[in-house]
């Protein structure tokens, strides 16, 4: 036995060692904790909202080939939907339409789950929806390459399509979700402490609110409002030299001494607009997007609040503001609104949504030239057409290097509208330069600021 236990235990040092012994068992007790970490798989979630108007003129465009919606973020990598008015299998004789969500985005696989959902248009909330979140998939999610799609041959018969409840004034509403699976490692922090959101805006806000320490009042429009000099000219460089660069000391003085609040009358903007302006400039957030969206009284895009709040952006040197009010005004840009939102962006110096405007006026030019924001454009702002010409053709070297816009010859060489008038030639040459037509019939030149043309014949 002693021997045994001699060979299972070595025998303890020396004390003579310096109390070598004592300093490993110090060492045991003081080893450190043990670590743990965890791999978590999940989807990051996104939507997009495809809404196919002129659905009966969009039938006959053959089968296998669709109308795909502007490509949206999820994930970090880019997607698009596929809406096959013909159905995408021969075998169906376009008994059915298809829709299709595809990865539009270059590089490695992306594994991912979807659901595509028709939306029930009659207010009874009867949607039809096809989803792989809810279910288990024997292979788990679908992984797809680069323009890679999945989705549905037989989405909806079109006979039983063209008379429900999903189709209204020839409108199809579909709302793509997709789930980009990641995963990533979730390891123990033993000492962790949460900070929260900073809330400053909150308590500027308040500040605003309760009037407690203000020392000016702004008259706009006979409406007073009650500020601080030193916010307002902390977060504005107008305000700033209004309440310091340009006094005098002895004002400085004067004004220190009194008990009165100094008053500023500002004659120049609308009440509610400058209370928007008051609440971005205390709280960093514009006001509530209902605000910014009632438009149903208005004709112009220039009464909107949303537009009036970039222009006082813009005289208040407010960038994020600006920023701000050019991300919300872009959410509504289409073929009716790109003209003018166009022009407001130059005149504001909004150059995002400046940017944003000139390319979907150059992909969808055919279109824009005949509304009345571009008849604006013509009579007010020549100078923008050239730049959506010059945008235009950049489009072209885009389109021709693989990219994914419309060859601006397919929309103006054969295209036509609903009144037998034909678009033909976009010449980027001086007006001696327009090719002849072999349309020998009536034409209206369409000019594009000096030496740029189009016409269109009848």
């Amino acid at each position: 036995m002693d021997d045994d236990a001699g060979d299972a235990s070595p025998p303890p040092a020396p004390a003579a060692a310096g109390g070598a012994g004592a300093t490993t068992s110090q060492s045991r007790d003081m080893a450190a904790s043990p670590t743990s970490s965890r791999s978590v798989t999940e989807t990051v979630n996104g939507s997009h909202r495809f809404v196919i108007q002129g659905y009966s003129l969009a039938k006959g465009m053959g089968v296998g080939k669709h109308i795909a919606s502007e490509t949206f973020t999820v994930g970090g990598y880019q997607w698009a939907v596929y809406f096959y008015p013909d159905g995408k299998n021969p075998e169906d004789n376009s008994a059915y339409v298809s829709v299709f969500i595809a990865l539009a985005s270059e590089g490695t696989d992306v594994r991912a789950l979807f659901e595509l959902t028709l939306l029930d248009q009659s207010g009874k909330g009867k949607h039809k929806v096809h989803s792989h979140f809810d279910r288990s998939l024997e292979s788990g999610p679908y992984t797809l390459k680069y323009r890679g799609s999945m989705g549905y041959k037989r989405f909806f018969r079109r006979t039983a399509l063209e008379t429900s409840d999903f189709l209204k004034d020839d409108c199809l509403k579909i709302n793509c979700t997709v789930g980009v699976v990641v995963s990533t490692v979730d390891y123990s922090r033993p000492h962790s402490i949460q900070v929260p959101d900073s809330d400053i805006g909150y308590h500027f806000g308040t500040l605003l609110d309760s009037h407690e320490g203000v020392d000016v009042i702004l008259n706009v429009g006979g409406e007073t409002f009650h500020a601080h000099k030193l916010v307002l000219a902390a977060r504005s460089t107008v305000f700033r030299s209004k309440f310091f660069d340009d006094i005098l000391d002895g004002e400085k003085n004067e004004a220190g001494e009194s008990d009165d609040l100094q008053e500023i009358v500002i004659d120049d903007m609308e009440p509610k607009v400058f209370k928007a302006m008051l609440h971005f400039i205390y709280r960093d957030t514009l006001v509530d997007e209902n605000e910014l969206d009632e438009t149903s009284s208005v004709s112009s895009i220039f009464d909107t609040l949303a537009a009036k709040l970039l222009a006082a952006a813009d005289k208040y040197d407010l960038a994020r503001l600006r920023l701000l009010c050019e991300s919300f005004l872009c959410k509504g840009i289409s073929v009716a609104t790109v003209a003018s939102t166009l022009a407001l962006a130059d005149r504001h110096h909004a150059m995002e949504l400046k940017a944003v405007c000139l390319k979907f006026a150059a992909e969808n030019l055919s279109a824009v030239i005949r509304t009345e924001g571009f008849d604006y454009l013509k009579d007010n702002c020549p100078s923008l057409q050239s730049e959506i010409l010059r945008t235009l053709a950049g489009c072209e070297e885009e389109c021709s290097s693989g990219g994914k816009s419309q060859s601006v010859w397919a929309q103006l060489s054969d295209g036509g509208d609903t009144s037998g008038r034909r678009l033909i030639v976009l010449s980027m040459g001086p007006v001696a330069a327009v090719p002849a037509s072999p349309y020998s019939i009536r034409y209206k030149m369409v000019i594009f600021g000096t030496g740029f043309v189009a016409a269109l014949f009848y």
